[in-house]
């Protein structure tokens, strides 16, 4: 890690996001299983923010950025961009704070969150994946109509937002050895490494991708930024294409290290979650716990501590992997 001098986002920026939240954002759970426990030789705590509203760590990061909005953007607006989760975070966090959304998402985003999008109020273009870019898309609907976009991560509104799962994590677990964070573009994971390393003082902090989508775990590596075109994994909410501008120096300041996880060893954790824990979590959810208990790193002895991010299954679809 090599740390700047001033980080994009710091712990006073997480815990002003929390006041923000508070009252609007649930307070997920903090679950334990004595099965992965006996399973992994450590003391495993998982963060159960499918538990959020919307169902999905997203909601904190959209609302404390549209909070942020002075009076005139709320009025004109918000554009987003996201397969789903953010989609649904945005439009929810619109409709509580009276700001009209708008969200470009793909077409073969999941059906359930594209329903979910527009349930909230929020008005949805479509795009074809590897044919039209969302962020040109997007920025032509901000210019045209005035609005203020909300980018999925790479916003410190929107990363100090997502800090706040981990914030309450540790402060219920207290310290904690290892921190396990799903990544796609990196705003959950550098919250959550900026909220842990302030709390709890020596974690370690790791962030797991699909191997399909491994942009991140390459840029760590190689400490230059790498990107993937239009990755295909089973990980819908992990398909982003390279971190940010915002998020990359916030990886290489604060994570320890990046691993990586297959669709099929995705799949099993996903329905061992639903089956021995009884928590419905959509496979992007899994993907910290499934670095842990596909043994891609030794925590015996530790206290553990994971992001579950999400519950926003496509049942049908994933009923197919069965």
């Amino acid at each position: 890690m090599n740390a700047p001098d001033r980080l994009p986002v710091t712990w006073d920026d997480i815990a002003a996001a929390a006041r923000v939240l508070e009252g609007h954002a649930h307070r997920t759970p903090v679950m334990t299983s004595r099965t992965v426990d006996a399973r992994t030789g450590a003391q495993v705590f998982f963060k159960c923010e499918n538990l959020q509203r919307m169902g999905a760590f997203k909601f904190r990061g959209a609302y404390n950025a549209l909070h942020h909005l002075d009076a005139e953007a709320k009025r004109r607006g918000v554009v987003a961009y996201s397969s789903g989760n953010h989609a649904q975070a945005v439009a929810l966090a619109g409709q509580l704070l009276h700001v009209p959304a708008v969200i470009v998402m793909p077409h073969d985003a999941p059906a359930v969150k594209m329903e979910a999008t527009r349930a909230y109020g929020a008005e949805v273009v479509v795009y074809q994946r590897g044919v039209d870019s969302r962020e040109t898309l997007a920025a032509r609907l901000a210019g045209e109509r005035g609005l203020t976009l909300i980018p999925p991560f790479d916003h410190p509104h929107v990363i100090a937002g997502q800090g706040t799962a981990a914030k309450e994590l540790v402060e219920e677990t207290g310290p904690l050895d290892l921190l396990l964070v799903c990544c796609g573009g990196g705003g959950l994971l550098t919250g959550c490494a900026t909220a842990a390393k302030h709390l709890s003082p020596g974690v370690r902090v790791i962030g797991v991708e699909p191997a399909a989508g491994d942009d991140v775990t390459r840029s760590f590596r190689t400490k230059t930024l790498q990107r993937v075109d239009n990755p295909q994994t089973i990980a819908d909410g992990a398909r982003t294409e390279s971190a940010g501008k915002i998020t990359f120096p916030l990886i290489l300041a604060l994570v320890d290290d990046m691993l990586t996880v297959d669709d099929a060893e995705l799949l099993e954790t996903t329905f061992f979650l639903w089956e021995r824990m009884k928590m419905v979590v959509e496979p992007t959810g899994a993907l910290a716990a499934a670095a842990l208990l596909k043994g891609k790193l030794d925590a015996r002895g530790q206290r553990v501590g994971i992001i579950i991010s999400g519950g926003n299954a496509d049942l049908k679809l994933l009923a197919r992997h069965v």
